[in-house]
């Protein structure tokens, strides 16, 4: 699944590690949904990475 998460986070400033403790995942599992070699995140995951970044879950993930 394409995302945009890494976009996103990188034009309101915010690093890898601060939106991991944001969201309550983990760094590496962030790093892995940017590059896309994780996929397939649950639901709840899209909205708490969504809601992280003040965004809807279509804006951030091409659902």
């Amino acid at each position: 699944m394409n995302n945009n998460i890494r976009e996103i986070r990188e034009q309101q400033g915010i690093k890898q590690y601060a939106l991991a403790k944001m969201t309550g995942l983990s760094e590496g599992y962030i790093c892995h949904l940017e590059r896309g070699t994780r996929d397939n995140p649950t639901y709840n995951v899209m909205e708490k990475i969504a809601k992280a970044l003040h965004k809807e879950v279509k804006d951030v993930f091409n659902i």
